[in-house]
């Protein structure tokens, strides 16, 4: 298969994961309930597909083992990025976790010598003060109950989603199996996480959920955790990490709109400005190559 058709895999599960906020902000549950219920309730299909492609699961124990904790990651970047919803909103929280490929490029160098572009090294700065402008630094109308605090575990959400997508990524380098096995893996990690924080920090955890949240998390569970995901586990390890972390970026594009449609979220003039730059940077990157390739040596024939 082409990577443009493994492209349009990973968008298509991106498109899923769009509605991730949206549904959070429906479910009207603490963090850590939520995130626990979205992993919990996704396992038993992850483990019904896990068991149909079983016998070309041919990963090893350690690699498991790694996907585990990037879900562990995956996990702790749900955490943050739903108390960065509870401060700022759908929104401007997605546009921030986005900055993941920041972080993932400056990973992804030092560990996979995928050397970022002049372009990305240049446009780093731009997003930087576009996160500074979400923050409402420049305004006093700025959207959000908190945005300072939404903003500050937008990033942080941010610096784990990147560690998950590169760690998901290597547990299955050199398999290539079902992405069914790892995400089934990562899931489990999820699961844990949330539910050792959620047991000792968050007094609102509980597992006593009742109805409707009961209908809404499991649309949230099966809409992002077992499609959405499934489909971005299929692609990711087939192509470049930051390539694939930049197709995340039609995340926060389309949850800012569901956002407006659904719950009338409106930013100030500075957040706007934070926007653009923030997404606009991250468009150039990709316009223009968030890689560098370097060319191959041809020695000479005397």
């Amino acid at each position: 298969m082409s990577s443009s058709r493994y492209r349009g895999i990973a968008f298509a599960g991106v498109f899923g994961i769009s509605f991730a906020g949206i549904l959070f902000r429906a479910v009207a549950l603490d963090t850590a309930t939520t995130a626990f219920f979205r992993a919990a309730y996704a396992i038993p299909f992850l483990a019904l597909l896990w068991w149909w492609k079983r016998t070309e699961d041919q990963r090893s124990r350690r690699s498991r083992m790694m996907a585990a904790v990037a879900g562990i990651f995956l996990g702790l970047d749900l955490l943050a990025w739903h108390v960065s919803i509870d401060n700022i909103g759908v929104g401007l929280a997605t546009v921030l976790v986005s900055t993941q490929v920041i972080f993932v490029g400056a990973i992804a160098w030092m560990r996979y010598g995928e050397r970022p572009s002049t372009t990305s090294l240049a446009v780093v700065p731009i997003v930087l003060v576009g996160v500074l402008l979400l923050s409402g630094l420049g305004g006093e109308n700025a959207y959000g109950d908190d945005p300072l605090l939404g903003v500050a575990f937008g990033v942080v959400g941010g610096i784990f989603y990147a560690l998950f997508l590169l760690v998901l990524r290597e547990s299955n380098r050199g398999y290539l199996a079902p992405p069914q096995g790892p995400l089934l893996d990562a899931t489990i990690g999820v699961a844990f996480i949330a539910l050792m924080v959620g047991w000792f920090f968050v007094d609102d955890f509980t597992l006593a959920v009742t109805w409707p949240e009961h209908g809404w998390l499991l649309v949230l569970a099966l809409g992002t955790q077992v499609f959405g995901w499934l489909l971005i586990a299929a692609a990711l390890p087939r192509l470049a990490a930051l390539e694939t972390s930049v197709i995340i970026l039609a995340q926060p594009i389309l949850a800012s709109i569901w956002a407006m449609i659904i719950f009338d979220e409106r930013f100030s003039a500075a957040q706007w400005t934070g926007v653009l730059l923030v997404l606009g940077g991250l468009l150039i990157i990709n316009a223009r190559g968030a890689v560098r390739y370097e060319e191959p040596h041809r020695e000479q024939v005397a």
